[in-house]
């Protein structure tokens, strides 16, 4: 008789897609009212297919919550508005124009949309009285989000303190929270750029049409690709011509670079990233290059 060995080991993708199901779950168990920060790009819709299958088949035991800056790329609001309509979850927007009408935050001309986000973030947090807010994190973006544990405390003011975080040992998260306090949960902490994009290719997800290779009317600006606008006018010296680009991740039009590449296929985009010595951010996000420790500034006053 031949002994039959059955081989349970798991691959990378199959590992990382069970600790963040594992991580959804401990959350919708132990937080009162949780929310899952939604901005349409890649990282945060493999976040809603990830909560699809933790609690599969029932729906989304939770609401999606969108912080609209009035500057964001059409494709991406359509591509929202597609996964939300299939899964039937509740979408929540706070808009930055609302919070600067009632006085929330305060629009100077000199502050940028990336960074009224906060204000307009906390104070939905706290308007609707959530505990826990999923975000879509991932360490190797980016120095602070590095140092950032997967269940993040937050205080009374929203502000995250790098220097006092909980320990996590054994994948043991520590959710105790004091009156006015939340915690923010990154369940895709661990994933890199190229497993989001193995992920995206395995699943088959939808995701908007800026990510591939198309024809652009594009601007260079402080080294990167900026997309012709009106909503980001053209500075003197500043020449429009078009290129084949993509988008490696979505934020404000104004703000967010494109890269100039043929790849128009989620296998090619994976052998170009593969390649890559720039996180997507670093490349190509114009609000991470005011200084070496920009992230962080924003994340202890409360951005995602």
């Amino acid at each position: 008789m031949t002994d039959t060995h059955a081989d349970y080991r798991l691959s990378q993708l199959d590992q990382l897609e069970a600790e963040s199901i594992h991580i959804f779950r401990e959350v919708a168990a132990e937080f009162e009212k949780p929310v899952l920060m939604f901005s349409g790009g890649k990282d945060s819709i493999v976040m809603l297919r990830l909560a699809e299958k933790a609690f599969y088949p029932a729906k989304i035991p939770f609401p999606v919550l969108q912080v609209d800056t009035g500057l964001d790329f059409p494709e991406v609001l359509a591509t929202r508005d597609n996964w939300v309509n299939r899964l039937g979850v509740n979408l929540v927007v706070a808009s930055i124009d609302d919070a600067i009408a009632n006085g929330v935050v305060v629009d100077d001309g000199k502050t940028s949309r990336n960074r009224l986000q906060i204000g307009t973030l906390l104070n939905a947090i706290e308007e609707n009285g959530f505990t826990a807010a999923f975000g879509g994190g991932r360490r190797d973006e980016e120095k602070a989000r590095a140092k950032e544990r997967v269940y993040s405390h937050r205080d009374e003011f929203g502000q995250w303190d790098p220097k006092n975080q909980r320990p996590e040992l054994w994948s043991l998260y520590n959710g105790r929270l004091h009156a006015g306090e939340h915690m923010r949960i990154f369940p895709i902490s661990n994933w890199t750029e190229l497993d989001v994009w193995d992920y995206i290719g395995r699943e088959g997800i939808e995701i908007p049409q800026i990510y591939f290779s198309h024809q652009r009317r594009v601007f260079e600006r402080d080294g990167m690709l900026m997309s012709e606008t009106p909503l980001n006018p053209l500075r003197p010296g500043e020449v429009v011509e078009e290129r084949t680009v993509r988008f490696r991740t979505c934020g404000d039009i104004t703000l967010t670079g494109c890269v100039e590449s043929t790849a128009s296929t989620v296998d090619e985009i994976i052998d170009e990233i593969s390649i890559a010595t720039l996180t997507e951010r670093g490349a190509t996000r114009g609000d991470d290059r005011f200084s070496e420790a920009a992230m962080e500034d924003r994340k202890k006053e409360g951005y995602f």
